[in-house]
């Protein structure tokens, strides 16, 4: 069962942004220099893909930048926040800065998207 809009919104609202945990929701490539393409599919249900686009492209490619692509490597479902935050700033250095506003708005901008979630959304709705 999924959880709508509101009671996802109010689980991270109780929760400090630094102790959420991000899990990835879709697949990528990583590029030979390091750069990340994130592989969205165009329809969620397989049979409609077929359908609507046959032959043609199943997927959209949104390349990530440098900073970006640092963030999306260090996401493993088990590292906080904080941690993707300090690791980031160990390898850009102060080109990030500041690290976590940056770092929480693109992940932010990714869980909008429906690219990410988060485990403690998981967990309430693996309770429910």
């Amino acid at each position: 069962m999924a959880l709508n809009f509101l009671k996802r919104r109010s689980i991270l609202k109780k929760l400090n942004y630094l102790e959420a945990t991000p899990i990835r929701q879709c697949e990528y490539e990583t590029a030979e220099n390091g750069a990340v393409t994130l592989v969205i599919p165009k329809f969620r249900n397989e049979k409609f893909n077929n359908f609507m686009l046959g032959p043609r492209k199943r997927f959209f490619r949104i390349a990530l930048d440098e900073l970006g692509s640092h963030v999306w490597l260090q996401i493993d479902g088990h590292t906080k926040v904080a941690g993707i935050c300090s690791k980031v700033y160990e390898i850009c250095g102060d080109k990030i800065m500041p690290v976590e506003q940056r770092v929480t708005k693109f992940l932010t901008m990714l869980y909008e998207a429906r690219y990410i979630t988060f485990a403690e959304i998981e967990n309430e709705i693996a309770k429910s």
